[in-house]
């Protein structure tokens, strides 16, 4: 992507990190094919744009048909979809082009968040202005670490190891020689952008700009994904035993009016002016929806059933012709897209602790049953081993973020997508890097993933 990316995206998304409404009169865009003045990050002014930027692409991968959330959910067996759109009819059939739509998008998108994040990484020391104190600068610069470490995780869960570029694009010499790097060197990128993450950010309780326990949250999920499993237990647990955050009753308050729940670590917020409008591609038809994003009737089931979903039913809601439809959205537009969750800290606790060498199956069973009793379900009385835990683990991940972006990914990365899915072809576990990248870009060598 760097060649694409540096003679079009990259040079516009250092410009457009600045090109906000309260910022018109300092921005001057260069003319097309030209380079971004390496001052572009010169004052308070344009440093508290650029994070904006960084916050303005964060959003723009998160929501709308090309998003993250698409791609975490339509692969799997929670969502079908039930429209007519071939991007998506390919993404349920788990069949993705190396032109898919939704898979080319996501890609670019992530790849415009890292940019924009390179480029605070790289010019905020060089600012100095009294109107930008250094715990200022401190936190931006945290942040755009916390960004681009979130751009590389879900491009390694993705897609596979990646080509690693952690240098804005000052010219387009600096983009070449750049070759793919492996899966786990794309999560150690992530782990090492998280640790300086961790030292520069506040340790406050702003739930919609990463503060300290969301570097944390990041790098349990990593940790995870990477199977390092001690690792993933004891950030896990640095953010559980933070105060600030706890799991809400009923289960529904962290999805309904008024948001900001200490349910929530770090979300995407929404206004009046910067609506959510995802709930219309999942509501019903009668419900004034597209309702292209459908339940499955495997789903609807365990989302019916009160001995296992309990208070999680109320996800679902069913309209006049009987149709069940995601209610986890609002109509109104104003709530927000959760990136971490605090629900997810303690299934990660317990699947690591129940995965790790010596296996602590006490502890998982404890925190599995954190979850449940929030749920008002009955604690697990089922087998006490390591794969039954595990599975049961499993099973409460499957519910718990029924519509949310790990169903698919948690198939693909614990080994079961042949067997639940049906997807036996490994190969198809990640998606294919766009075309038009592996024909431009030399360091690519004309590879694409295995089988595209």
């Amino acid at each position: 992507m760097k060649q694409i990316i540096s003679k079009t995206i990259l040079i516009l998304t250092a410009a457009a990190a600045l090109s906000t409404p309260s910022c018109d009169d300092f921005l001057t865009l260069n003319p097309t094919g030209s380079i971004v003045a390496d001052n572009a990050i010169s004052d308070a002014k344009t440093a508290r744009a650029a994070i904006i930027g960084v916050y303005s692409q964060l959003r723009a991968v998160n929501f709308g048909g090309s998003s993250i959330h698409i791609l975490g959910t339509m692969p799997g067996d929670n969502v079908r979809f039930g429209g007519t759109l071939t991007q998506y009819t390919q993404l349920d059939g788990n069949a993705y082009p190396t032109n898919n739509v939704v898979t080319v998008g996501v890609y670019s998108g992530l790849y415009q968040l890292i940019n924009r994040a390179n480029w605070i990484i790289a010019d905020i020391s060089k600012v100095n202005d009294p109107q930008l104190p250094q715990s200022e600068k401190d936190q931006i610069l945290g942040e755009a670490y916390f960004a681009r470490a979130l751009g590389y995780f879900e491009l390694a869960r993705g897609w596979g190891g990646v080509q690693i570029q952690t240098s804005p694009t000052t010219d387009l010499s600096a983009i070449t020689g750049i070759k793919r790097s492996t899966l786990a060197e794309t999560f150690a990128q992530s782990v090492s952008d998280l640790v300086e993450a961790e030292k520069l950010l506040p340790a406050g309780s702003d739930r919609t700009r990463a503060q300290q326990a969301a570097a944390q949250a990041l790098r349990a999920r990593v940790h995870l994904y990477a199977r390092q499993w001690d690792d993933a237990e004891r950030y896990a647990t640095l953010v559980i035993d933070n105060t600030q955050y706890e799991l809400v009753k009923p289960y529904s308050a962290f999805f309904t009016s008024p948001f900001l729940s200490r349910e929530s670590v770090l979300e995407i917020s929404s206004s009046a002016n910067a609506q959510n409008t995802s709930w219309y591609g999942w509501y019903s038809n009668l419900r004034k929806g597209s309702y292209e994003y459908q339940p499955t009737e495997e789903i609807i089931q365990l989302l019916s059933n009160p001995d296992i979903a309990g208070g999680r039913s109320e996800l679902i809601e069913t309209d006049e012709a009987g149709k069940a439809y995601n209610a986890q959205f609002q109509a109104t537009g104003l709530d927000p897209i959760y990136l971490i969750r605090i629900a997810e800290l303690y299934l990660i606790r317990a699947e690591a602790r129940a995965k790790k060498s010596s296996p602590d199956l006490t502890g998982a069973i404890a925190d599995l049953n954190a979850i449940r009793r929030r749920a008002e379900i009955a604690d697990y009385a089922g087998a006490q081993d390591a794969a039954s835990v595990i599975q049961a683990i499993e099973d409460e991940r499957r519910v718990e973020f029924a519509f949310e972006p790990h169903r698919w990914y948690d198939l693909v990365r614990t080994e079961r997508a042949g067997e639940v899915l049906g997807v036996t072809n490994r190969n198809f576990w990640i998606f294919p890097l766009p075309e038009a990248d592996v024909l431009s870009d030399p360091d690519l060598d004309g590879q694409n993933n295995p089988g595209y």
